[in-house]
């Protein structure tokens, strides 16, 4: 780790950021960064000045740009709760909205502000979340049909990954299409008369439930 860094606490009291206090300062000033200014404006010279650092210290902690760069990701792109209410719609519906109210503004952010990291390193978006999630961690909604698997509510027979990842795929598809959140009505479409039927279920099997 690199040398402590300096500032003044309110009683104007010199202190010194260590470990996790100075590499949160770090991670915050370059999510900033992102946010304002892009990948292009992803620098360590700007990140440091934000900070209140030295370039060294970044250097020294993260070799590479792209190195920090996963680094400020993965701590803004938290995993998701997975919901677990009994039913597959509700656990659907409750998964897809939290994705709504959470994620839209991120997930559009960092597809236009990355986009000339993308570029340049010839990757994609889906690249990008395979980084910042472990390879063996089943994504949420083959954990919401394996559940409903285990309660009876499905049949327990193959089903192709896209047919499983649909709802969300879409979701993040609408969102990126108009530039926002979408209206509620657009998530219960998309449970209740594009995927449901795709799992053999009737469209308005659970319809009842809000």
């Amino acid at each position: 780790m690199g040398a402590p860094v300096s500032e003044r606490n309110g009683a104007g009291a010199a202190t010194r950021r260590r470990g996790a206090a100075l590499e949160n300062a770090i991670t915050d000033a370059a999510w900033d960064m992102l946010v304002e200014h892009g990948y292009n404006g992803f620098t360590y010279e700007a990140i440091a000045a934000r900070a209140g650092t030295s370039k060294p210290v970044l250097y020294r902690r993260w070799p590479q740009r792209e190195n920090l760069l996963l680094a400020t990701l993965t701590r803004y792109w938290r995993p998701l709760d997975i919901p677990d209410t009994g039913s597959l719609r509700q656990d659907a519906l409750t998964l897809l909205r939290t994705v709504n109210a959470e994620r839209a503004r991120t997930v559009i952010l960092l597809r236009v502000q990355l986009a000339d990291y993308f570029r340049e390193t010839g990757t994609t978006f889906q690249d990008l979340r395979s980084r910042l999630h472990p390879t063996d961690q089943q994504a949420p909604f083959a954990t919401l049909v394996d559940r409903a698997v285990e309660r009876g509510e499905l049949t327990d027979v193959p089903r192709p990954e896209r047919v499983v990842n649909l709802p969300f795929d879409l979701v993040r598809h609408d969102m990126l299409m108009s530039v926002g959140a979408l209206p509620d009505e657009k998530i219960v479409e998309i449970v209740d008369t594009v995927w449901f039927p795709l799992l053999g279920l009737s469209p308005h099997a659970t319809r009842a439930e809000h």
